[in-house]
């Protein structure tokens, strides 16, 4: 599961210690609250039918693989046994019915184990974007979300990029690599400030 909301806050008060910056930025906005995902497959399976599409286009989807499987969407064997034509009508593409199945097929097989991913980040990531339809900015949200780990940096997320400049009063939007470089002083806290730039963004588009 992902950063509980005691572990998100602690993780901020120390991220506010290092960086006053962050400081300043949590008493504007305030504290947000947690970002947490179900640990498996159920997460991956949705991220890749949510890939392109709106939340409320993605549920509807979801809803009717659910009923196509047999009521359980994330049944990889039903997912491997269901014919293209099934999972057509649910309405995925024919790119994202490639993904998933290259997902269930390798969960399936025990060659992809969620249950036991390597404990370094790095070789975590590595191990989830084999799977076709999963970058490493779903890896990531995986690995945040999902899993809880507390130093995920997703730094090519746009949003990311914008608040951290934002927060840290730069004049320009900074590059993912200038994100990187910044945020290596937040270290052990950086999933704790990325789940913060978002809720700052939010806070800024005035939908907290």
């Amino acid at each position: 599961m992902g950063l509980s909301a005691e572990a998100l806050r602690a993780d901020l008060d120390a991220l506010a210690a290092i960086e006053p910056a962050f400081a300043a930025a949590i008493g504007r906005v305030g504290y947000p609250e947690p970002r947490i995902r179900a640990r498996g497959v159920a997460t991956l399976l949705r991220t890749i039918v949510g890939q392109q599409v709106s939340y409320k286009a993605a549920d509807a989807v979801w809803l009717r693989l659910e009923e196509a499987l047999g009521g359980d969407a994330t049944d990889t064997a039903a997912w491997m046994a269901a014919s293209d034509e099934t999972l057509r009508a649910a309405g995925l593409s024919r790119q994202k019915t490639g993904y998933a199945r290259s997902l269930a097929g390798l969960v399936e097989a025990g060659a992809l184990d969620l249950a036991h991913l390597p404990e370094d980040d790095e070789a975590a990531i590595a191990e989830l974007v084999e799977v076709k339809g999963i970058g490493r900015w779903s890896a990531e949200i995986y690995l945040l979300f999902a899993e809880g780990r507390p130093d995920i940096w997703p730094a090519g997320d746009l949003a990311v990029q914008i608040e951290v400049g934002r927060i840290l009063g730069w004049p320009e939007r900074p590059s993912e690599q200038q994100v990187r470089e910044v945020a290596e002083r937040w270290r052990p806290h950086r999933g704790a400030a990325a789940i913060f730039t978002w809720h700052h963004y939010r806070s800024d588009m005035g939908v907290i």
